[in-house]
């Protein structure tokens, strides 16, 4: 049996809006999947199936994961932490997941996190690539719309949270420009770079759930005009990611795709090194309670804390200034754009579970707060997934979800 079996959320909504499948089913269908492939993939922190679903909005009850530091009520928000063992269950929903229920979702349970979504791993596997890391910090989320578990699950980003798992574990993300939905009810990092995300199967069904939960309609997709960035500027890159990626350009255009170079690397290279600056500044004061407990934290969280409560007011101020002048220019870049185009990781997934790979190519895009798709498709040479990103205008995800479904139709 293969653990890497995405469930069709396109498919599924449009069976249960017809009548061809009840949610009853889509319940079952979700038991058995889990009692199938958890004992290895290990994508979950608690699961409770309601008894009996019954919920309206245009998913129609589909099941949906939510990561362990999103708050759900009835389950306690561990954050993937040994300091938060004894946690009560939540009293009310994080804002997110009342959306999310609004639209027809069903949550049956919390999907493991790394520690408060840093880079210490839980006990997650990768179904797409058995005894690689899934990615961090949400982990079980992608891992559980990779396996067919749930056709939809919900993460966070606050550096490359939500765009790596995809890319490793062969699966499409949408992070949410900065700001789209509200963050209460997520224990964070970092106020002013922590943002929304979630995780299907495809493109398409990207666009099927971005729909039900904004109530925004996907426009026709067309040829659209890119933006190349070419990655390597900022880190190694493999050269398995950049033909990959090179092959897909070459797809993109001939099939009637307006692809330039992106011109403004210096600026990404400026804002990959923010990032880090305002992320530690900020988490060492939101996460002033860990802190205060360092020595119950692993090593990576606690080296954030501490490093971070070093930062000077001065050094996060100028961090926070260079990141607006570079919001306000990349707007600039994409006018008259369909989005921005690249690898969304350095490679497919390391080796091994005890780490979870680089952020590095996620790390500006975030900073600067655009939202970002990850596109599955593209393999390597060993049939690991390679994920490619499509960053998009503020607050224009519909807009970039029609150009992500048209990228997906054309990779090679």
């Amino acid at each position: 049996m293969s653990l890497f079996a995405p469930w069709s959320l396109r498919e599924l909504v449009e069976d249960l809006k017809t009548g061809r499948t009840t949610q009853d089913a889509a319940r079952a269908r979700s038991r058995q999947r889990i009692d199938e492939t958890e004992e290895t993939v290990r994508a979950w922190v608690d699961i409770s199936f309601p008894e009996r679903p019954s919920a309206e909005g245009a998913l129609h009850g589909v099941p949906m994961g939510v990561k362990d530091i999103i708050d759900l009520h009835g389950f306690p928000t561990k954050c993937g932490s040994a300091t938060r063992r004894d946690a009560a269950p939540a009293e009310t929903d994080a804002t997110i997941v009342s959306a999310w229920r609004a639209a027809g979702a069903v949550p049956i349970g919390k999907t493991v996190t790394t520690e408060f979504a840093f880079f210490q791993p839980g006990p997650t596997n990768n179904p797409a690539a058995p005894g690689h890391t899934p990615g961090g910090s949400s982990s079980g989320s992608a891992a559980a719309v990779a396996s067919g578990q749930v056709p939809l699950a919900l993460g966070s980003q606050t550096a490359g949270s939500v765009t790596r798992p995809a890319s490793f574990c062969g699966v499409a993300s949408l992070v949410m420009t900065h700001d789209r939905f509200p963050v209460d009810g997520i224990t964070g990092l970092s106020q002013s770079l922590d943002s929304n995300g979630m995780f299907t199967a495809d493109a398409h069904d990207l666009a099927v759930a971005w729909s039900a939960l904004s109530g925004e309609s996907i426009p026709p997709s067309a040829p659209p005009r890119l933006l190349l960035w070419d990655a390597c500027t900022i880190g190694s890159v493999s050269g398995e990611m950049v033909d990959a990626v090179d092959r897909a350009t070459r797809a993109f255009r001939a099939d009637g795709a307006v692809v330039e170079v992106f011109p403004e690397a210096q600026l990404i290279i400026d804002c990959t090194a923010a990032q880090p600056i305002v992320m530690g500044y900020e988490a060492a004061r939101e996460r002033a309670t860990e802190l205060a407990m360092a020595d119950r934290l692993s090593e990576p969280l606690r080296q954030l804390l501490e490093n971070g409560a070093r930062i000077s007011d001065a050094d996060y101020r100028e961090a926070r200034t260079l990141l607006a002048r570079g919001r306000a220019r990349i707007r600039e870049v994409l006018n008259g754009c369909s989005g921005i185009v690249g690898a969304a990781a350095l490679g497919a997934a390391p080796e091994g579970t005890a780490a979870t790979g680089d952020p590095l190519l996620s790390r500006p895009w975030q900073a600067i707060g655009l939202p970002v798709a990850t596109i599955p498709g593209l393999r390597s040479q060993a049939h690991l997934p390679l994920g490619i990103q499509l960053i998009g205008h503020p607050r224009g995800e519909a807009a970039l979800l029609s150009t992500a479904g048209w990228i997906q139709d054309r990779l090679p």
